[in-house]
């Protein structure tokens, strides 16, 4: 009997005891993590500061204040040294001898130990030298190579130089997409630990211990962390700490893809729970190319420092990421759990969310125009603007998937999983003609001709009634086409319903985001308007689209005491003329805008006297028509 047999032999003993815990034990190792990681980081902490090793803050970095590095120790030791006692590393000799022997797949929390302490390595090397990016991709690719020697694999090709060519791509770039969205205080090891928690219930589910119990650790181990590295964080992880998070998950989704079957869920499931860093990492990456900037240069340019520019704080934007993750999480669940024909209906929303808010925050500008230089001249900003705005080619994209996608949830709704499948090639069949009826009619009914940033109440009648002629039109054409053989009338009406419900949804949903952004980011001299009328309305209107102006209304005066407490436009009328004085000392505003049209108020007088009393600006909003002459 070969050497290598016999030690294999040998150790396996020492495998079946460590191959089966209860999922108390479960809990008391999630435990003795967050206990490890808990109690090391403000030691890591305090010898950060003691040595000197901090973050200083520089221009493309968002924190203001010198933060301590490193912490990144704390997480690998709450990682590595439970699974060093626990992880059966006997099944990992054999791949790397490679003996004639068949062995089975090496332990997952053995083969994660391993690539994760090369990559702890690597990540320290490079918080203290700073190495080239190239250098620390080759690193990754290496550790990447090594886990697909041992044979862990995505599955998604049945090419095996394909999937092992995608796998280590995978794994290189989820390591480094958590390397990348550790850019705000706590967002990467909770969006880690979001991700961890999701695939620990998903494995748990499955009765797959190891990986679960793996997962539950890396969840507790950042949950404690993110006790010191949450806003204002005391402590930064460091690369040793991002890289070895994005490893392990990459990791734990690989096992994932080992366990399940060949089905819709097993290319979704690892998409969707790391939606957010996937998100960042494409979004960051392909407008840095586009703007002839490096993708391995840091910047202020994430999705997180996007929706602080839309008006979140920093805090806000780190919880809307995180309200993000768990919804995608929790959707990569339902998929797990589902058949490949009931999967879609929460795949689809899920993706056109992601694809509309990826479009929206690839507006925003960040850097100055100069930067922007590979559109032959052109910038890059007002390229995208300008495809962008073009909402009506947009509008057209969206519908298209809306109408699918309502027509698909209709026979998924109406019929349960064992006539489905029947009734689904009915819809395939039928979804082309569908599709042509309803674009169709609303081409004709000019839902396109509106300009959806000024909808009013007579748009949405519109919409109503092309949503009633495009199903109209299309159980016409299906009676006429099919005799409407297989068909079912209550398809009809919760297409309709649902069509509607989506046409004013997205619609309504792009009126609502657009006006809360420029409310958020409304910035200028803080003002009162004079006047709760018709002309405050208009006045705030124009204030909100028009950023020349360069005001920001803190409320407004009115000398009708009735409207006192209520609000013009989501701004409070805060009281009448007679209460300036107390409301002047509250707001401190910089000065006044008088909104009626009316030239003269037994009030102006007054106005003005207060205002030149306390240096304040006045001016009069009015409009008029005025005839043109010659």
């Amino acid at each position: 009997m070969r050497i290598e047999t016999c030690f294999y032999k040998m150790v396996s003993h020492f495998s079946l005891l460590t191959s089966h815990f209860s999922l108390t034990m479960l809990y008391a190792l999630s435990f003795l993590s967050f206990a490890i990681c808990l109690g090391l980081t403000p030691a890591v902490r305090y010898a950060a500061i003691k040595k000197g090793w901090l973050a200083y803050p520089v221009k493309d970095r968002w924190h203001t204040k010198p933060t301590a590095l490193l912490g990144g120790i704390a997480i690998y030791l709450g990682m590595a040294v439970p699974l060093l006692f626990i992880a059966d590393f006997s099944t990992i000799l054999p791949h790397l001898i490679r003996t004639s022997e068949p062995f089975p797949l090496p332990s997952a929390d053995a083969a994660i130990w391993v690539g994760m302490t090369l990559l702890f390595v690597l990540g320290l090397l490079d918080d203290f030298l700073h190495i080239k990016p190239h250098t620390k991709l080759v690193g990754q690719i290496l550790v990447a190579s090594l886990v697909t020697f041992l044979g862990f694999r995505l599955h998604w090709f049945f090419s095996l130089t394909a999937d092992t060519i995608v796998t280590i791509f995978w794994i290189v770039g989820i390591t480094n997409a958590f390397n990348l969205i550790d850019n705000m205080d706590g967002l990467c090891a909770g969006i880690g630990m979001i991700a961890a928690l999701h695939l620990a219930i998903l494995f748990m589910g499955m009765n797959n211990e190891i990986p679960a119990r793996t997962a539950m650790m890396l969840a507790a181990v950042l949950a404690a962390f993110l006790l010191y590295n949450f806003n204002p964080a005391s402590i930064f992880m460091g690369d040793c700490g991002s890289l070895i998070i994005g490893f392990a998950l990459s990791m734990l989704t690989l096992c994932y893809a080992e366990s399940g079957s060949a089905t819709l869920s097993s290319y979704s499931v690892p998409i969707m729970i790391l939606t957010v860093p996937i998100l960042d990492t494409t979004l960051v990456t392909l407008i840095r190319l586009l703007s002839g900037r490096k993708a391995s240069v840091g910047g202020k340019d994430h999705t997180s420092h996007r929706l602080v520019i839309t008006g979140f704080s920093e805090k806000g934007a780190v919880l809307s990421l995180y309200a993000i993750g768990s919804i995608s999480g929790i959707a990569a669940l339902f998929v797990s759990r589902n058949d490949t024909l009931t999967s879609p209906a929460v795949i689809i929303p899920l993706v056109l969310s992601v694809i509309l808010m990826s479009v929206y925050l690839a507006q925003l500008r960040i850097y100055p125009e100069k930067e922007f230089s590979l559109l032959r001249g052109r910038s890059y900003t007002p390229v995208l603007m300008e495809l962008t705005y073009k909402w009506q080619m947009v509008m057209v994209l969206l519908d298209f998937c809306l109408i699918a996608f309502a027509y698909y949830l209709s026979y998924r709704l109406r019929f349960d999983s064992l006539s489905f499948p029947f009734y689904f090639k009915v819809f395939l069949n039928s979804l082309p003609a569908v599709i042509a009826c309803k674009f169709v009619a609303f081409f004709t009914m000019g839902i396109y001709r509106g300009i959806w940033q000024y909808m009013s109440s007579n748009d949405v009648f519109v919409y109503l009634r092309a949503s009633l002629v495009a199903t109209m039109l299309s159980f016409t054409a299906l009676t006429f086409v099919w005799r409407f053989e297989d068909f079912s009338k209550g398809i009809f009406l919760i297409d309709w319903l649902l069509t509607t419900g989506l046409l004013l949804g997205t619609r309504g949903f792009f009126r609502i985001s657009l006006d809360s952004m420029k409310r958020k980011t409304l910035a200028g001299d803080s003002v009162f308007i004079y006047g709760a009328g018709r002309g405050g309305e208009i006045l705030v209107r124009e204030i909100l689209n028009n950023s020349k102006l360069n005001v920001r209304p803190v409320g407004f005066i009115d000398d009708d005491v009735l409207k006192t407490g209520k609000k013009l436009q989501g701004f409070p009328i805060l009281g009448t003329f007679q209460n300036i004085g107390t409301l002047f000392e509250k707001q401190r505003v910089k000065g006044i805008l008088i909104s009626f049209n009316h030239k003269e108020s037994a009030d102006l007088g007054a106005v003005k006297s207060f205002c030149k009393s306390n240096n304040l600006f006045l001016k009069r909003f009015s409009i008029e028509l005025k005839e043109v002459r010659g």
